[in-house]
């Protein structure tokens, strides 16, 4: 392990642990590079970006490459499970959304929260909802006001899900992945409804998590899946600046057509396809901040050698107070541009898939 310095705050736990884990490199997080798409199996690939880690700053490289039949984008080479702890570890502390910067915070607000359940209210009170990559609950707890005789539950990857549980905004708590065989038997045949928020984008295996969440419905049961759409303008044009591309956490981004193909070829009736609804009004702002937050002095962190000089606190938050205002102007644009994005094929920034699951 590299000396530390010898100030006195430099020597706490998790700045040595993770010290000692970035003096054995960051190549070791990754798997090896794969050659074909693993949503078609096409070889015929190109590289869409290469990015850093723009939220947490954490070291490392990261490549996204597009598959050039079916449009499907993924990390390759693919972080293991040792790097996506790694990089996921701290992500959640501080910001309910686990996003460094306020002004990249994109949680939805209770009211969206209700608009989203309102999209099945034309279907009927479903007797039980399943929310997945549920985190703290917001979605459940918001929905319960559609849909009060309802019993919703979570699952998550993280114990944030049971804290949720705990806060009392879902009566379940499951932790893991619906790919897990374990958690599929467990949860299979019981639920009416599933959501899928953005869950989709951070699973190693989006295909095997589909198939545990049709596996949770009942026959006649909806599933709602949200992602962000790769084929957006925005994402095309600011490249690694775009919010959604997310490196590292954001594994795999799959094109609308591909997940309506998956599940008709499943036995499932697409019964909603949208893409006005789920925009987020944030493309330009949350570009322009991950950019500023790039060139800024960096901020105190566990896995930074050394906590930040007294100048460098000091720049960091002059520059701050400096490019703020610049990220408040770009959010004014969003919103108003959002109703003309909303409606214009192509610049919507996320898409809405409803579903029923027609077979047992």
């Amino acid at each position: 392990m590299p000396p530390l310095p010898y100030a006195p705050e430099v020597y706490d736990p998790r700045r040595i642990a993770y010290a000692a884990e970035l003096a054995r490199g960051t190549e070791r997080f990754h798997e090896p590079r794969r050659e074909d798409c693993p949503w078609c199996g096409s070889g015929r690939l190109r590289t869409r970006l290469s990015a850093p880690d723009l939220l947490q700053h954490k070291p490392g490289s990261f490549t996204l490459d597009q598959c050039r039949d079916c449009g499907h984008a993924f990390q390759n080479p693919r972080l293991s499970a040792a790097g996506l702890a790694f990089y996921h570890r701290d992500f959640d502390e501080g910001d309910p959304d686990g996003l460094a910067d306020p002004a990249l915070a994109t949680r939805r607000s209770h009211r969206r929260h209700r608009g989203d359940a309102h999209l099945l209210r034309g279907l009927g009170e479903p007797e039980s909802w399943l929310d997945v990559g549920t985190g703290h609950a917001r979605f459940p707890a918001a929905a319960r006001e559609v849909f009060p005789y309802t019993s919703f539950d979570g699952l998550d990857p993280t114990p944030r899900v049971r804290r949720a549980l705990a806060a009392g905004r879902i009566e379940e708590a499951h932790v893991g992945h619906l790919a897990d065989p374990e958690v599929t038997a467990r949860l299979r045949g019981r639920y009416d409804v599933v959501s899928v928020f953005h869950h989709l984008a951070h699973v190693p295996d989006p295909r095997a998590e589909l198939r545990g969440a049709l596996a949770a419905l009942r026959p006649g049961g909806h599933l709602l899946v949200e992602l962000p759409d790769p084929r957006c303008l925005f994402a095309l044009l600011l490249g690694k600046w775009w919010l959604p591309h997310g490196q590292p956490r954001h594994l795999h981004l799959i094109p609308l057509r591909s997940l309506r193909a998956e599940l008709e070829s499943w036995g499932c009736t697409v019964l909603v396809t949208d893409r006005r609804t789920p925009h987020t009004p944030n493309d330009l702002s949350a570009a322009l901040a991950l950019f500023f937050a790039r060139l800024l002095p960096p901020a105190d962190a566990p896995w930074r050698s050394a906590p930040p000089s007294a100048l460098q606190r000091g720049l960091r938050a002059l520059l701050n107070a400096l490019t703020s205002p610049l990220v408040d102007a770009a959010a004014l644009v969003d919103l108003l541009l959002s109703p003309v994005l909303r409606h214009v094929p192509g610049l919507s920034n996320s898409y809405r898939i409803v579903a029923r699951k027609d077979t047992a």
